[in-house]
């Protein structure tokens, strides 16, 4: 789309000069397609001392829908419960680091329960493991 130009023909100008300026104009003004993609023109049908209350009722069956959508929205714990919204309280800017923490905290307390389990020779010597089962030689 070209720039707007702004007609300086003058009034006293010939009807000619003027009706040429008019012309000129004309070819260059946008047409109806662009003028409803640029919402200066409405894109309907209806006729436009209808065209106001068209608009708004549309907007109030937006509303409306919008209001019925949040009315059937689950609550918080079923969120909670289906895992779609996390269990904590915290604020959204630190839930980052509240995962990270747990996941470390889980990390630390498997750590823990792996240096305290019993050696496989004591497994043996209580009966639990076989010689056959003995995690040493399998894994040679």
């Amino acid at each position: 789309m070209a720039p707007l130009e702004i007609d300086e023909t003058s009034l006293a100008a010939s009807p000619i000069e003027r009706r040429n300026s008019l012309e000129k104009h004309l070819l260059t003004r946008p047409d109806r397609q662009d003028l409803k993609e640029r919402h200066i023109l409405l894109d309907t049908d209806v006729a436009p001392s209808l065209q106001a209350a068209r608009q708004e009722l549309a907007r109030q069956r937006a509303t409306d829908t919008l209001k019925k959508q949040l009315e059937h929205r689950p609550e918080r714990e079923q969120l909670v419960e289906r895992n779609i919204l996390p269990a904590t309280n915290a604020a959204p800017a630190l839930q980052a680091n509240a995962r990270e923490l747990e996941k470390h905290m889980l990390a630390d307390n498997l750590d823990h329960k792996i240096q305290k389990r019993p050696q496989p020779e004591d497994l043996i010597s209580q009966g639990i493991l076989n010689e056959e089962e003995d995690p040493r030689k399998l894994s040679v």
